[in-house]
């Protein structure tokens, strides 16, 4: 508890406190200093694969001076995604609330106002033959519309309503574009996770997951992380990036809306402060009207389902010394854990097959029990390159500044943990009541 008040000491500048060289946050610069040289076109803004040599050549205290900004960057499927939209009032008026509807034959969700829906990036027709005949296909889904959504192709919009006094109208269909409605919004529950495993399969099947296709005995092995440019494993303790912090988001600008779900910051860490296995997750929002298709793709798992594959980076301040350590991160310094997707994972089984780094995974092949294993990446390296040089040429050219945060999201200190369902009998849940005397 003592260590996160001092990183709030020290990003706000209380009188006071005075960090000591010991601690690497000797103060050497604020986020208002930083933009202003970023309005002046002064700030140095490095991306993080660039800043593993400058702090190998100059040191962490020489980098800490040297670089402001270091930009991040990350493009891998984020099956909590979705959209928002305010379609606008038709003539007559009708109510989607409590009602249908299909956004290209696609459910969305309709448990809000009038004409506001929110779909989903794994929502599927209902016509999808889904698993029926495995491996499914799930050609179509919520993250294909969005993506065609972004790239302002019309979408047939269906809805089916009860009809009221003041909404009478019971069936709209009609084609709708994102220029045609009011807001629409890019809203994600849980993106950017800090870490992830590395899925193999021990069973004698193939396999079909979120992590891909698993071929039986060890045939391969996948993987899903930017490694050492992907946001949170350059600020492991969220030491600058909290609720309010602006984003690059799906080729336009974001903010960190809240921590995500399955946010779990207490788990193991190295001594550089990565941690071993998931953790950290951020809940994200962004005008979609901003964002374009090359960072928003729609995506078919065989097996699985459909998904939203998306592109996000964080800058992060070189607010001191560590900092500048923090974002000097190799892949080689950055292990996760490997697990069997055949049964461990399924059935909950807390067990690893070994722990691997990125530079091993990077390389195609891992050892796992004496084998040689192939190795994929669910997420693309050259994307998130490109991200954060992108975000790094918005930085340059004085057209992103950076936020602080409103409040941090939760890190080791808080003591959360991500806790699994405990799952209790509903036939003995209605037999107390029947005992009350009814429902309650």
């Amino acid at each position: 508890m003592l260590e996160f008040l001092i990183v709030l000491l020290h990003l706000h500048g209380i009188p006071g406190y005075e960090p000591s060289e010991e601690d690497g946050r000797a103060m050497a610069k604020t986020i208002e200093e930083i933009n202003e040289k970023i309005k002046t076109g002064k700030a140095v803004v490095v991306n993080a694969e660039e800043m593993i040599g400058i702090v190998e050549e100059k040191g962490s205290r020489g980098a800490a001076e040297t670089v402001d900004v270091v930009t991040t960057g990350t493009f891998g499927p984020m099956c909590s995604s979705g959209m928002y939209v305010n379609l606008g009032h038709s003539k007559p008026r009708i109510k989607a609330g409590g009602g249908l509807c299909t956004l290209n034959d696609v459910p969305a969700y309709t448990g809000f106002a009038a004409v506001d829906v929110y779909l989903g990036c794994t929502a599927l027709p209902d016509d999808d033959p889904r698993n029926k005949i495995r491996p499914g296909r799930f050609r179509y889904g919520g993250g294909h519309v969005i993506e065609e959504f972004v790239a302002g192709k019309d979408i047939r919009l269906i809805l089916d309503a009860y009809g009221t006094d003041c909404y009478p109208r019971k069936k709209l269909e009609t084609l709708v574009n994102i220029f045609d409605v009011n807001e629409a919004v890019l809203f994600n529950p849980r993106n950017a996770y800090q870490n992830y495993n590395c899925a193999v399969n021990l069973s004698d099947k193939t396999i079909y997951t979120y992590m891909g296709v698993l071929k039986p005995n060890l045939g391969n092995a996948t993987y899903c992380s930017a490694g050492q440019l992907s946001p949170l494993l350059n600020d492991p303790f969220y030491r600058t990036i909290g609720l309010g912090t602006r984003i690059f988001l799906g080729g336009g600008v974001g903010y960190v809306a809240w921590q995500g779900t399955q946010h779990n910051p207490t788990v193991k860490r190295k001594p550089n402060g990565t941690p071993e296995a998931p953790a950290g997750t951020l809940a994200v929002i962004g005008d979609l009207k901003q964002m374009k298709p090359e960072f928003l793709r729609g995506a078919s798992f065989y097996g699985y389902g459909a998904t939203l594959v998306v592109g996000l980076g964080i800058p992060i301040p070189i607010l001191d010394e560590e900092m500048a350590r923090f974002t000097a991160v190799r892949d080689e310094e950055i292990c996760t854990q490997i697990v069997d997707y055949g049964q461990a994972y399924p059935d909950r089984i807390p067990e690893t097959l070994g722990e691997v780094n990125y530079r091993e995974l990077r390389q195609g092949r891992v050892q796992v029990r004496g084998r040689e294993v192939p190795t994929g990446s669910l997420s693309s390296y050259p994307m998130a390159v490109k991200i954060a040089n992108e975000l790094k040429r918005w930085i340059q050219e004085g057209r992103f500044l950076l936020s602080l945060p409103v409040t941090h999201i939760p890190g080791p200190e808080s003591g959360i943990t991500f806790k699994p369902l405990q799952e209790r009998p509903i036939e003995d849940h209605l037999e107390l009541i029947g005992q009350e005397g009814g429902r309650r």
